[in-house]
Parts: structure tokens; C-alpha cells; sequence
């Protein structure tokens, strides 16, 4: 009897380990082989036509990824920033709007939110070709903004390209913030003004701190796929407004210089993790499953 108890024992200790292991080997297969083949051929020297890239450590690629494409990856991450803290400053008040005067409409508002999904992004992103065109009723009523270029056009513009990526990527802003606020009892808010607290203090004390995990979850939902986008500044940009991602596809599908491409990926990546490990220090993470 004792044997069979050590027995089972033993095999408890090991459960945990069995039920990690179909996500530790889809992390490994899907995850961690990709990027060691990417840093591979980053390490990887151009070969000549039709002969694969010969890895023989070379640093240069990375060295050149930095000082030729520069001012691709400022803009890249400069684009993306602005659109993650316009995603906020819209999704916000419409994820708290929601939350809290929803009602009986919760559900369906937030199947408003997601209603662009069932269209294809590179079809969202091309219809806003036509929006923005130099003949349509938005441009029409728009050329007095700052934002309006001098030739009086919004297309091809860095606000074109900022404003493709706000509109296709809210969407990630308003869930993650809605999730979160409907978590808070907002009870809290009265008992603030019981104690003499106004709205905008209870609000700014109680509901934003609570709220701020979806904040941090929406920002990052936001800015990683936005700062590796291309196919915003592929149509809505030109060639002033070329970010990173454009940069890595045009190496990789058109000038075939795999190492090239690949050294930009790793850059990118590794920037885009310093970014979020810096911004999570500050915001912190506690509480951050939304």
C-alpha cells in the first residue's frame, strides 16, 4: 500500500510538468526554432543568386541595419506611438462609456467593436484609399486642419499612415480596457463622493488605477503589431513615410537579401521587448490578466 502511494506521489509530481508540455513544445516548434533560424541567417552572409545564405557570423548585417535604415525604424516607432496613444485617448472613453451606460446593449456594443474583423485588413486599409482621396468629401471638408498637407491632400501624408493604423488597431485598445473596467466595482466611485470626493478625483483615485492593466494590455496590443506594419504606408503612405516593416518586406520578397532582412527583424524585435520591458516598469504588470 505504501509502494502504491509513493507511486502515486511520484506520478503527481509529474502531472504538472505533462500538462505544460503541449505548450512548451508549440512554444519551442512555433517559437523558439523560428527566431533562432531568423538570428541564423541575420548572422548569414548574401549569397549569390539562387544559393542560400552561409552563415559565418556576420556582425555587419546588424551594423548596417542601424546606420542605413535609421530613419525607418524612428518613424516605424515614432507612427506607432502617436497611433497607440490615439487609440487611447479614443478608446478609452468609448470602452468606459461602455462599461458603465451599456446596460442591456453591453454585448452588442461590443460587437460594434469588433464588426470590422469580419472584413479583411488589407480591404479596410484600401477603402481608406478612397476616403482619403484628393477628390473626396473628407479632404473636402478637412484642408483648413494643420494635419492637411501644403499641396492640400491628406493621402500619402504621415497623418495618412497614422490614421490607417489608429482605425486598425482600436480595436485591441477598446477590449482589453473594457475587460478591465468591467471588473471594478464601482461603488467605489460612490463611496468617493460620500467623503466628499468629486467625479473627476474618484475617477482619476479609483477607476484609472484600476483600469490601468487594460491600458497596458491595449498599448502593447497596439504598438507591437503597428510598429512592424507595412501595409498602412504601402497604401495610405509613400516613400517619405517608409517604416521598418516596409524596409524587411522589400529585402526579403524583392531584393532577396535574406541576412539583410533578417538582421532588421532581430533589430526590431529586440527594440520593440526593451520598449515594453521599460514601459512595464513604469506601468507595472500587476493585475494584468484581463
Amino acid at each position: 500500500m505504501a509502494a502504491g502511494d509513493d507511486r502515486g506521489v511520484r506520478q503527481g509530481r509529474f502531472a504538472p510538468f505533462g500538462l505544460l508540455s503541449p505548450g512548451v513544445i508549440w512554444l519551442i516548434l512555433f517559437f523558439m526554432v523560428p527566431v533562432f533560424l531568423l538570428v541564423q541567417v541575420s548572422l548569414s552572409t548574401k549569397p549569390s543568386r539562387f544559393a542560400n545564405p552561409k552563415f559565418d557570423w556576420n556582425f555587419s548585417n546588424y551594423a548596417d541595419a542601424l546606420s542605413d535604415f535609421q530613419p525607418q525604424f524612428i518613424r516605424s516607432f515614432l507612427f506607432a506611438g502617436i497611433a497607440t496613444i490615439l487609440a487611447i485617448l479614443i478608446g478609452y472613453p468609448l470602452a468606459y462609456w461602455i462599461a458603465t451606460q451599456g446596460g442591456r446593449h453591453k454585448n452588442l456594443l461590443i460587437g460594434l467593436v469588433v464588426v470590422p474583423f469580419f472584413t479583411s485588413y488589407l480591404i479596410r486599409t484600401i477603402a481608406w484609399t478612397s476616403i482619403l482621396s484628393d477628390n473626396g468629401v473628407v479632404v473636402d471638408a478637412m484642408r483648413m486642419l494643420p494635419w492637411v498637407g501644403d499641396d492640400g491632400r491628406i493621402l500619402a501624408t504621415p497623418w495618412a499612415v497614422i490614421g490607417g493604423l489608429t482605425y486598425n488597431f482600436i480595436s485591441f485598445m477598446i477590449l482589453p480596457i473594457y475587460v478591465s473596467l468591467e471588473k471594478i466595482d464601482f461603488r467605489l466611485t460612490e463611496a468617493a463622493a460620500d467623503l466628499g470626493s468629486t467625479s473627476w478625483h474618484a475617477f482619476r483615485k479609483v477607476v484609472l488605477p484600476l483600469s490601468m492593466p487594460g491600458v497596458f494590455a491595449g498599448s502593447l496590443l497596439v504598438f507591437i503589431p503597428a510598429a512592424g506594419d507595412y501595409i498602412n504606408n504601402r497604401y495610405l503612405g509613400s516613400a517619405k513615410t517608409s517604416m521598418i516593416g516596409t524596409v524587411v518586406q522589400n529585402q526579403f520578397l524583392v531584393q532577396s537579401d535574406f541576412p539583410q532582412a533578417a538582421a532588421l527583424s532581430v533589430v526590431l524585435m529586440v527594440i520593440i521587448t526593451a520598449l515594453v520591458l521599460v514601459y512595464s516598469k513604469f506601468l507595472g504588470t500587476e493585475g494584468l490578466a484581463v
